[in-house]
């Protein structure tokens, strides 16, 4: 159970076609106050009975296949590789086996009000100074059966301008391209090209929910699987972690997949938030 439960503030009798903003539904309140708190088994009942609307209407949502189309995503004219860091010794891990694949895709809203996505915004980083932006690929990383995985495989250069190109769409930073590229790109591929390829074969497939229909709800972990297994054919809800920060905010959903690149259930350590937690979706920056 969240340290806080999300319960309903008021029913105005109401039911718009579109589900109102979850600061007008939901309120945040103690856990241990005498008011029901509303789980995924109760969101059908009594005062939390139009939580059950969230998910039909995450289901009726159209598709928004890549976070951001290529049709409104300008590459920088004055975009230039970032220079390579060496790791520290203790985060080479060049000879544990993978084992399956993490897609992992950032809630741009939740991470550039941290204080390290405000830097990075402060800085250009695009993921953090265009207020459109939802889900935004993180990485792709190897996996091993332990806790420890593969990491700096390889030594690492610079990536090549076409690259960095191709890739800035889907992870709108070149520091972070060329990190994911060194620490998980190397476990895998001898070329950035063909790591960061692979990655997008898997990126441009998927439908996410465009970003200003999920900003500002509430709804549990459980209802956002379903809502992305449904609208992705061959994903199963069990291959979708969702990460949450300390306060229960959208962090972070993560795909599982195998050896040959196809969705399968997450491993038992990488299944984040059970079903029936309550989460907010942080809203859109402004």
């Amino acid at each position: 159970m969240p340290p806080f439960g999300m319960v309903l503030a008021r029913d105005n009798g109401q039911l718009p076609g579109v589900f109102p903003p979850a600061a007008r539904v939901y309120e945040m309140i103690p856990k241990r106050s005498s008011r029901p708190i509303c789980t995924s088994l109760s969101l059908g009942r009594g005062p939390c009975a139009a939580g059950i609307l969230v998910l039909a209407m995450l289901a009726a949502l159209p598709s928004g296949g890549m976070a951001i189309a290529a049709s409104q995503c300008a590459v920088p004219q004055d975009l230039r590789p970032a220079p390579p860091r060496p790791p520290r010794a203790d985060e080479v891990h060049p000879d544990i086996p993978v084992t399956h694949y993490i897609l992992a895709l950032s809630w741009a809203p939740a991470w550039c009000r941290t204080g390290a996505g405000r830097r990075a915004g402060e800085r250009g980083d695009a993921e953090c100074s265009d207020p459109s932006r939802g889900f935004v690929l993180h990485g792709f990383w190897p996996n091993g059966d332990d806790r420890q995985h593969p990491q700096y495989c390889a030594p690492a250069g610079p990536i090549d301008i076409a690259t960095l190109r191709m890739a800035w769409c889907m992870t709108p930073s070149a520091s972070l391209l060329q990190h994911e590229w060194a620490a998980h790109g190397t476990c895998g591929w001898q070329r950035p090209a063909d790591y960061f390829a692979r990655e997008a074969s898997i990126w441009n497939r998927l439908s996410l929910p465009p970003a200003g229909s999920l900003a500002g709800r509430v709804l549990t972990a459980g209802q956002l699987r379903a809502s992305l297994a449904a609208a992705n054919p061959g994903l199963p809800a069990d291959a979708v972690a969702v990460r949450l920060d300390h306060r229960q905010r959208l962090r972070e959903v993560d795909l599982c997949y195998g050896r040959s690149f196809a969705p399968v259930p997450c491993a038992r350590g990488e299944r984040g938030t059970p079903d029936p937690v309550m989460l907010r979706v942080s809203a859109m920056l402004q």
